[in-house]
């Protein structure tokens, strides 16, 4: 549950932190850019991310649907 909830942060963050760098890459050396080594990281990172709160927000949605099958089929 704790690891769902660290990537459903990070995949709010990630976007912040990778403006960041690109801020920082463009203050300090214009002509060469190496956030793009920064972003294929993050990119990766977030894309995990999304697929563990995908994976988790079907899980409880599968979850709440079976529930309210028998709680259906029960009245």
């Amino acid at each position: 549950m704790w690891r769902t909830w660290r990537s459903l942060k990070f995949l709010v963050k990630g976007p912040f932190i990778l403006l960041f760098l690109v801020i920082v890459n463009a203050v300090t050396s214009p002509g060469h850019w190496w956030v793009q080594w920064a972003a294929l990281g993050i990119g990766i990172a977030w894309v995990i991310s999304l697929i563990r709160v995908l994976r988790a927000v079907i899980l409880l949605g599968g979850l709440a649907a079976l529930i309210a099958y028998f709680q259906k089929r029960n009245r």
